[in-house]
Formats: C-alpha cells, structure tokens, sequence
C-alpha cells in the first residue's frame, strides 16, 4: 500500500538487519517506524497496540522469537520467547498459530542454527500474509463488481475497526476487496465506524482510505442502523480476529450489533477471512472463545489533536465512575452471508470452510 505516494508494509527487515514497524499508535497525525531490537520489545508492541489486527500480531511475534533467538537460542529460550509473546493477546489466533509455527520449525535445529532459521520463517510468514490478503481482495472486488453492476451510483461499503493493510502486512482482509475493487476502476464509498474505544476506524481506516484516495465518511459507531434503513449501505464487509470451524466470527466490540442491523435490513453482511485466523479446535464461539478485557482507560480517556496542533489526552467520564472495556465480541454464523477467504467465497458454516479447506479441517472431529 501506499503512504504519500511510496509503498511500504506494516513491518519489515532492514539491510542491516533490524526489524521495523509502523508505530500505529501515533496515527493518524503522524507518522512514525520505531525498531525492534528485542523479545520485550516485540512484546511490548503487541500488547500496547504500536501493531495490531490478527495477521500483523502474528508476523510480528515470528520475528519476536527471531529476535529472541540471537539473545538465547537456547530450548528454554525458544519456550520463554514463546509463552512471553502468547500472554500479549489472547482473542488473535494468529498469535498462537504463528508461534506453533515457529517453535515446531525451530525446536529440532541446533541452537546456533535457529537465529537465521526463525527471520527466514518470519519473512516467509509475512510473504504468506500479502498473498493471502491478495486473494482475499480478489475473491471480494467479484462481490463489489457484482453490486455495482445493478447500482447508479457508487457502491456503498460499510466497515467496522480497521482490516486494511495496517492489521496485516500489506492489503488487508476486509479492505483489500476495496481496493481492489477501487484498482478495477469501480466506483464505491466506504462508511467508516470510529470504532469506540481506540478508535481504530476513525484513526486508522479512514487514514489508510484517504492515502489511496478513495471515497469516505467516518460516522459514529451508533449510526449503522440508521444508514440500512434508509438504503445508504449496499453490503458491510468487516474482519475477523478469531472465527471458528462452524463460522461463528470474532471481531472487535460492535460488529455483532452490525450484524444485527443488517440482517434486519436485509444488507449482505460479509466477512474477510484469512485461513489463519480460523481456529478449527472449537465450534461455539460464544463460549469458547476468550474475549480479551483492556484498562477502562482506554473508555474514560480520549487522544487526539488539540486546536493548538498537539497531541492530548482528555478525560470524558466523570471521575470516579468505572467502565468496562471490552475488546471483542462474537457474530453467529447465521448472521453472516457469507466468508470471503483466500481460496473463494464460501458459507459461514462447518460444510463451507471444509469446502474451500479440506486440508486444514482435516483430523478435526465435528
């Protein structure tokens, strides 16, 4: 993707070696690449939210436990790299899924092998993701192409949080249809939700939308529902961090309430998902899958740009009152039309991800 004018991915390894990333946090007034010199410091990126979005979580914890291996490549330093980084986020799957990688690929080398083993995984687990989210924006500019095909106008979108190339290495998983789409030549308009209460969609999605140069408008989180009513959204498209093999989908606090309206209005409700995040190990997503709970500073408090130019932090609550925060919920299978994967488009349901992934639903019993 694009920023002014120049291309580059969320993280990636310099020519002499270190390892970047885009400090997202600092988005969207500035924007700022920080290094990686350590297992705390890939840590400490994870958890504090300088990257964030499943894919993303997991090429950077590949390259945590690189950097972990030039320090101790040790058996007790590959299982304290890995334990360290599963602790950061517990909804991402990719997370767990990308250390299992990493450590099942590393734990029969010679210790003094494993340093360039694990950054040769890690590029390879960033190279995936791209192709990956490629084929997802493929499979999902054939459902955008189809709207416009019967629409006067341009196709309306609406997203929730923030699936574009900045929760992934490049592309994204529910924008890389966009702009796909956008590349064809399609004309379309996205509703961007703020996304309380990081405001990854207002900071984030509208930010990456504004650089490629395409169409939006950011609305409260609240104001879905209305805009369905009345005809203004022509299908929603959002991410997934956790979706299970029956494909009940876990994705960031409010899409479920997305899902609500636009089955209720009769909205095609779609969902980008990348293989990786599909945890093949559990069928109920309500009860099974953990749903991570953040500082309730993160409710209480706002940042943002004063009239001055200056990044601040302002209270909203009065003091003294608590808030809850959590970070995710869960959409049923029967709300979502439809699962815009890498390999095609297929039904939110057991049959539909088997279909398009034998392979990987092989051994998983109903």
């Amino acid at each position: 993707m694009q920023i002014n004018g120049n291309p580059y991915r969320t993280i990636w390894r310099t020519s002499a070696g270190d390892v970047e990333i885009i400090d997202q946090t600092k988005l969207p007034h500035a924007f700022v690449s920080c290094r990686l010199a350590s297992l705390q410091d890939a840590a400490d990126a994870i958890y504090n939210m300088q990257v964030r979005g499943a894919p993303l979580i997991g090429a950077t914890a590949a390259y945590g436990v690189a950097l972990a291996m030039t320090a101790d490549a040790s058996d007790v330093g590959l299982a304290v790299a890995c334990e360290a980084l599963m602790a950061t986020r517990p909804t991402a799957v990719n997370l767990r899924w990308a250390l299992e990688d990493m450590r099942a690929r590393l734990i029969d080398l010679a210790p003094e092998r494993r340093a360039d083993a694990a950054f040769a995984r890690a590029a390879d687990v960033c190279d995936e993701d791209v192709a990956i989210c490629q084929g997802i924006g493929i499979h999902g500019a054939r459902l955008i192409t189809h709207v416009a095909a019967s629409s006067d106008g341009p196709v309306n979108i609406l997203t929730h949080c923030n699936a574009g190339w900045l929760a992934t290495v490049d592309w994204g998983t529910a924008l890389a249809p966009i702009y796909a789409a956008h590349s064809a030549g399609i004309e379309l308009h996205v509703w961007v939700d703020e996304t309380r209460p990081r405001n990854q969609g207002a900071s984030l999605t509208a930010w990456e939308l504004g650089q490629q140069g395409i169409p939006h408008t950011v609305i409260v989180d609240n104001a879905g529902g209305h805009l369905m009513q009345h005809g203004m959204i022509d299908l929603c498209i959002v991410g997934t961090d956790r979706t299970t093999a029956t494909g009940d989908v876990c994705n960031k606090i409010g899409t479920y309430l997305k899902a609500l309206a636009a089955y209720d209005n009769d909205v095609p409700f779609y969902v980008g998902l990348p293989s990786p995040t599909v945890d093949w190990s559990i069928s109920d997503g309500v009860a099974d899958i953990p749903i991570e709970e953040r500082s309730a500073e993160e409710v209480t408090h706002i940042f943002g740009r004063d009239q001055q130019g200056q990044d601040c932090r302002v209270q909203l609550t009065p003091d003294g009152s608590p808030a809850a925060n959590y970070g995710f919920d869960v959409t049923p299978a029967r709300l979502v039309t439809g699962l815009i994967t890498e390999r095609g488009v297929c039904a939110a349901s057991r049959a539909g991800l088997a279909g398009l992934f034998p392979d990987l639903a092989a051994g998983w019993a109903e």
